[in-house]
């Protein structure tokens, strides 16, 4: 019983736990997945009280890496509404924050044909934000298609499943 951990307190697991504020929809239909990291954001005070109310959009955002460093760019987020004069750009870019090898790793992997590397969802972890990219690449549009079908598929099992449970 030596390696027996002590019970978390309920503040301990709260803190744990993610809340996702934003999802990249779009990405997922868009784009193969190919493997997930997981990034902290640069943030101004104020970007970081509007995300939490959860005033942003991922939709048309894309990483780079530029200099040894990741940079996420085109991602909006509005500006704070009592922040006055410490309200920056909404649609600037900023920086991710990733071990060295991870960059290396990604930056060697985008290289590659066809691999890009994509936001999928932002969520605050232990009181600090936190974004999952992705090395991914694009489907074509036969992927899309399949993507559907796959899709209306299970949404007609799950009608199904419903339909039995009722008799």
């Amino acid at each position: 019983m030596k390696n027996e951990k002590p019970p978390k307190s309920a503040s301990a697991e709260k803190q744990e736990t993610k809340r996702q504020v934003a999802y990249n929809r779009r990405a997922r239909f868009e784009y193969e997945i190919m493997e997930t990291y997981e990034a902290g954001l640069e943030l101004a005070g104020t970007e970081v009280k509007s995300i939490r109310e959860g005033r942003l959009n991922l939709q048309d955002a894309f990483c780079r890496i530029e200099h040894n460093e990741a940079f996420v760019h085109n991602m909006h987020i509005n500006p704070y509404e009592q922040g006055n004069i410490f309200n920056v750009e909404p649609r600037r870019k900023r920086r991710l924050l990733l071990h060295r090898w991870q960059i290396l790793e990604l930056q060697a992997k985008s290289e590659q044909k066809g691999l890009t590397i994509v936001p999928l969802s932002i969520y605050f972890l232990r009181g600090f934000a936190k974004m999952e990219i992705a090395l991914a690449k694009g489907k074509k549009l036969y992927d899309k298609r399949d993507s559907i079908a796959e899709r209306d598929q299970q949404r007609e099992q799950q009608r199904q499943f419903v339909r039995g449970g009722e008799r």
